[in-house]
């Protein structure tokens, strides 16, 4: 077998649609919004709208390293040309530790989804909605083992379809508390910074949660075309702005439709409650499942490739298995990193299955993921910095002194949530990455040119 992906295979359209799919627009509006609405109450918009600076911080560090060095390893790569392979292994394993367990937060909504085409009461059933998310996660998962190709086809499709859903029924919302009075006036004073008392922390996390994804491009950068133009970075970047505005959307629409009480208890798909009380009737509720159905698929395949390319590049670079580090002869797709993450995601999916409620499982994993994610990401941005130190004028703003406030902002966001989460989230966000230990190999691999680069 082959060490080297399929080069050229992703456009710049395509490598825009993967970071607007990684983050998920729709299933994130679907499952996290509410969370956000019961946390950070009445100022969630000023929490989209603030937290999203880090986010483009690290965006930009991204867009930055990837046009220094584009790699299918990504943060690990980086983080490990700079610090060393300690920190870049545990970078890399931080990000593997997030996709396992969002394999639960995103095959669940895929199983909620789809009962309320057919009988809404059945979706609090967690056992049958997990089951139903268990099928649709094999089903992506042989089409990723099928080819980049395949998956970024229909992943252009079925992002197009949702994005198109989710204007519709913004539209319509908006449109009907214009027509037909809302319940909450429109007020400025939800964007602005008066947190409910011991919330500010958990609310960031939360939005770093939303945002979580669209890094997705740099780690299919071997795949890309364009590399010489940074099209993988840029597509991450880009990527964002889509999303900020979708998510401000829902959440003052959902601030205008319902009361805050209501708007926070719609955990199982907030889109879908949007649409109802805006008048859209069936065909609107339909429209919501549908584009729940599709942002989760999206965002699974993403987050599949995400884990994927990842332990492909520490396979290949002996940081874990060798086994790993190859690629299938005929597909060109690192095809042994999906069997294993097919195999771990079905068994966190049956595990979750004996969980009390759908809204349990969501908020963990929320909390857990987001805790990884703020190490990882916030890692990148100190490696940004350290690249671009020699840099001056706009390029030392940007690449330095914009990712590094960026970085110590996560870091310290996650190191303070860590006090304030319960047993659960601690042990699968901390204990997860303290696994890693077992795995670590302090040799075989080193830095790397990125520092040659400069």
């Amino acid at each position: 077998m082959s060490t080297k992906l399929k080069a050229d295979s992703l456009s710049f359209f395509e490598s825009i649609i993967m970071g607007v799919a990684g983050s998920a627009p729709g299933f994130s509006i679907a499952v996290a919004i509410a969370g956000l609405l019961a946390t950070a109450g009445s100022v969630s918009p000023n929490a989209i709208l603030i937290f999203a600076v880090p986010m483009l911080g690290i965006a930009v560090a991204y867009k930055g390293l990837s046009h220094r060095m584009p790699h299918a390893g990504a943060a690990y790569e980086w983080t490990k040309s700079v610090f060393g392979g300690f920190f870049g292994y545990f970078s890399g394993w931080a990000l593997l530790i997030a996709a396992m367990v969002f394999m639960v937060t995103g095959s669940v909504p895929l199983g909620t989804a789809v009962l309320q085409l057919f009988d809404p009461a059945l979706a609090t059933n967690v056992w049958l909605t997990t089951s139903i998310g268990a099928v649709w996660f094999v089903a992506i998962g042989l089409v990723l083992i099928a080819g980049i190709e395949l998956t970024s086809k229909i992943q252009v499709v079925m992002s197009s379809v949702e994005l198109g859903i989710l204007l519709i029924i913004s539209i319509a919302a908006f449109a009907h508390s214009g027509t037909h009075g809302a319940v909450s006036a429109f007020s400025w004073s939800w964007f602005g910074f008066h947190y409910p008392a011991g919330s500010f922390a958990a609310s960031a996390l939360s939005v770093v949660f939303l945002y979580w994804g669209w890094d997705v491009t740099s780690n299919l950068a071997e795949e890309t075309k364009g590399q010489e133009q940074n099209l993988a970075g840029r597509g991450g970047f880009f990527s964002i702005f889509a999303t900020i505005a979708s998510f401000v959307a829902f959440t003052v629409a959902a601030l205008m439709m319902f009361s805050l009480k209501d708007a926070s208890g719609f955990s199982d798909n907030l889109i879908y409650h949007v649409a109802i009380a805006a008048g859209l009737g069936k065909a609107g509720g339909y429209a919501a499942a549908l584009a729940l159905i599709l942002s989760s698929v999206a965002t699974l395949e993403t987050t599949m490739l995400q884990f994927s390319r990842t332990l492909f590049a520490m396979g290949r670079d002996r940081a874990l298995p060798g086994y790993f580090g190859q690629v299938h002869e005929k597909t060109i797709t690192p095809v042994r990193t999906m069997y294993l993450l097919l195999i771990i995601g079905l068994g966190l999916i049956v595990i979750s299955s004996f969980l009390p409620s759908i809204s349990a499982i969501l908020n963990d994993s929320v909390a857990a993921i987001a805790i990884q994610v703020c190490y990882y990401y916030g890692l990148a941005g100190l490696v940004c910095a350290w690249v671009y130190r020699k840099s001056s004028g706009f390029t030392f703003v940007q690449y330095v002194i914009f990712p590094t406030l960026s970085a110590i902002a996560l870091i310290g966001l996650g190191i303070y949530a860590i006090t304030t989460f319960n047993a659960i989230v601690n042990i699968v966000g901390i204990g997860g990455l303290a696994i890693g230990i077992v795995f670590y190999r302090p040799r075989g691999y080193g830095r790397s040119s990125i520092i040659a680069a400069e």
